[in-house]
Parts: C-alpha cells; structure tokens; sequence
C-alpha cells in the first residue's frame, strides 16, 4: 500500500468518524425540543418517541467506539491525529450522555398536573433553546476544528446557569405557598437540573475540541 493510499484511507476513516459525530448531534439535538415539546402540551405519544429513539443514539456511539478503535489500533495515528481520535471517542460518549438526558426529561411528561400554574413551563423550553444551540456549534466547531467557535460556546453555559437558578427559585417558591404542587413542582426542578446538565456536557465538549484543535484547553478553563 502507498503512502499516498494510506493517507487518503486515513482521511476517509476521519471523515466518516465526523460523519458519525454529526449523526448522534442531530439526534441528540432532536431529542432535546421534543422532550421539551412533549412536555409543554403534555404530549406523552411525542415522549414515548423520544425514549424509544434514544436507542439509536446508543447504537452510533458504539459505531464511534468500533471505528476510533479500529483507527488507532490499524493507524496508529500520532500527534494532531491521534488528538483527534481520543477527541471523537469522548464526544461520542458525551453526545450519548445529552440524549440520555432528553429521555429523563421525556419520562417526566406523563407526571406533571396543573400544568397552567407553572410559570418554569414558559421558561424550560428557553432553557432549552440554549442547552440545543449550544450542542449544535459544538458540534460544527468539532467538525471545523474551530477552537473560537468552542470557546463562544464555553461561554454561553453561564446563560444556561442563570436559567436554571430563576428556574429554581420561581418553583421552591411554588412549593412553599402550595404544598399540593410539591410533586409536580419537584419534577420539573429535575428536568430543569437535565438541561443544565446538557449545557454542561456541550462545555465539556467544547474543551475537546479546543483541545483537539489547538493541543491546549482554553487557558480561562481550570484544570
């Protein structure tokens, strides 16, 4: 095999890897406005969609896992390569954790009363807009390798913090003056918790891919 064979099989491996990547993004970003969806109108056919699909997402992972394993045990890839590599096998990962996270929240559509009582039920699917758009330029810096882009979205988790905490307050105040929405209301302080968490993994990501692009975290982010 020549060398110029070898690199163009090495680049088409990459390729389909991203492929992969993106495949699990959009899915991942699917899930999170179909949960959020569901659990506006109380859809619980939509919900039940959005458990069943999250297999898919397990499946692509385990294809990521397959071909990142194949590539440095075949490639043996080295420096930006190699980055690469263990960059993608992470991401999969994480990718997979972001569409577990969407499920939790779709298993919650069915539990919610007096849905019109709630203030947060305006308020999630906002949260939920920048938990999604945050996952989806982390994937397109990842496919660019464009640290600039990782860092914008490192920066937008404290957006997803500041809704989570107004989130938080609005509902422990619900509690306290009626205890009869404890139930409900404790289930969307977990579904908010969820959105958080997903705004955390798109950060943790976009370290990944600073670090895969450049060879360094972003010097703000401690380590």
């Amino acid at each position: 095999m020549t060398m110029e064979h070898t690199v163009k099989a090495f680049d088409e491996d990459i390729t389909r890897l991203r492929g992969l990547i993106a495949e699990m993004g959009g899915l991942a970003e699917l899930a999170i406005h179909q949960s959020l969806d569901a659990l506006v109108r109380g859809d619980e056919d939509l919900a039940k969609d959005v458990v069943d699909n999250d297999a898919k997402l397990d499946k692509l992972e385990a294809e990521v896992d397959a071909m990142a394993v194949r590539i440095l045990a075949l490639r043996a890839p080295m420096a930006d390569d190699l980055r690469e590599i263990i960059a993608a096998l992470k991401i999969g990962g994480v990718v997979e954790r972001i569409g577990d996270y969407s499920k939790n929240i779709a298993k919650r559509v069915g539990r919610i009363e007096g849905r019109t009582r709630f203030e947060p039920l305006l308020l999630l699917p906002a949260m939920g807009e920048v938990a999604s758009e945050m996952v989806h330029d982390v994937l397109t810096a990842y496919a660019a390798r464009d640290p600039v882009v990782a860092r914008e979205v490192i920066e937008r988790d404290a957006k997803v913090d500041a809704f989570y905490d107004s989130i938080f307050r609005n509902l422990v105040s619900h509690m306290v003056e009626n205890p009869a929405t404890i139930s409900s209301a404790a289930q969307l302080l977990f579904i908010a918790r969820n959105l958080e968490r997903i705004g955390d993994h798109a950060t943790n990501v976009a370290e990944m891919v600073h670090y895969a692009a450049t060879g360094s975290y972003p010097d703000d982010i401690e380590r």
